[in-house]
């Protein structure tokens, strides 16, 4: 769920000097339709995942993201979180199979950013790049799998199965290895995951039994970690539509070996939410709206940090709770990305994404 990024990131890397005036959140939109020789393309239920292919860009949709928490731990137990994400904004549609353009005309038919941030004994610790696409500095393919900005790095051994991460930052880095189990888990209508009653949505799957080990070196201090992530694709060509002011999102590994993804958009009057329950025995289960509750129990400034989670279908009743800490991606869109631990019905670890709230 990263909807909101892209009201900042292309104008900042076209160096418009100007605000753009924004129609709701498709305010850009404007930027790249109107000279359009072919048109982008919108996700829709009769949609399909396709494998490996969509592992890879999507150029003739508007926008995608790749995306990887972990909740890890060192060697003496102690917890650590763990995130990294890379976006693509195409300002041009492409067919996926024309050639790109050349690096040497200094082409901006794409914007990319990463964000990367660990959070240990209290301390977040984050990181942002920006860079155009098309002159060699981020990109992405889907065999084998490829996806980097500048020295973020996300890559596949060969033979498949097993991804390389590798993220260098002021003072901080991290080198890990993640071991690939089991098949995409398809959201929503076989991979078409709805984010309003109107329809609106996007292609979405995730990979949830990631098995991770390496090192996260903070300042001199190098620590072996090991644990359990989870990793996201989503593409779509609409932006949150007016009067959705934020999300709150949820990726949730409970100790039954259940695992559940569940999220919200905030919106002028009520929620629009969904979800997905994956039993640790059986098919995932895509969750209407009526069936799941949220709901903010606490929180730190303007960000709930503690969350009812209910799913009463599955007997799920959960205590969501983030450690104590400011855990803020201080970006060009700051927004909250923290661990958290699961209580209640079931106890847990996951990952908790919050978006729009304050200023």
């Amino acid at each position: 769920m990263k909807w909101l990024f892209w009201l900042v990131l292309v104008p900042v890397l076209a160096g418009c000097s100007e605000q753009t005036e924004q129609a709701g959140f498709a305010g850009l939109a404007g930027i790249a339709d109107s000279q359009a020789e072919v048109p982008f393309l919108q996700p829709g239920p009769d949609d399909r995942l396709n494998f490996p292919e969509d592992f890879g860009p999507h150029p003739q949709h508007r926008i995608e993201w790749w995306y990887l928490t972990a909740n890890l731990e060192t060697t003496e137990g102690a917890p650590l979180g763990l995130q990294w994400t890379q976006f693509r904004q195409a300002i041009k549609p492409r067919p996926a199979d024309a050639p790109p353009p050349e690096a040497g005309d200094w082409p901006l038919e794409a914007a990319w950013m990463a964000h990367a941030a660990v959070s240990f004994d209290g301390q977040h610790y984050f990181a942002e790049k920006l860079a155009r696409g098309d002159v060699g500095h981020a990109g992405a393919r889907a065999e084998p799998l490829a996806v980097w900005l500048d020295d973020w790095q996300l890559t596949e051994s060969p033979g498949g199965g097993v991804w390389r991460l590798q993220v260098s930052a002021d003072n901080w880095s991290y080198d890990l290895r993640l071991s690939i189990n089991g098949d995409p888990v398809a959201h929503g209508d076989q991979g078409f995951s709805a984010k309003s009653a109107s329809g609106a949505g996007s292609m979405y799957f995730s990979l949830v039994d990631i098995q991770i080990e390496g090192t996260v070196t903070l300042g001199g201090r190098i620590l072996e970690v090991s644990g359990q992530g989870w990793f996201d694709r989503e593409w779509s060509s609409q932006f949150l539509k007016t009067g959705q002011q934020g999300w709150d999102w949820f990726a949730l590994h409970l100790a039954s070996g259940d695992k559940l993804m569940a999220f919200q958009l905030r919106e002028d009057e009520g929620t629009f939410r969904s979800g997905t329950w994956i039993p640790a025995q059986g098919q995932p289960v895509a969750l209407a709206p009526g069936q799941l509750r949220m709901t903010p129990v606490s929180g730190q400034g303007d960000y709930p940090r503690q969350w009812r989670l209910a799913v009463p279908d599955y007997g799920v009743s959960l205590r969501v709770t983030a450690p104590a800490g400011d855990y803020r991606n201080t970006g060009l869109y700051p927004y909250w990305e923290s661990p958290v631990s699961v209580s209640g019905s079931h106890s847990g670890v996951g990952y908790m994404e919050l978006t729009g709230y304050g200023n």
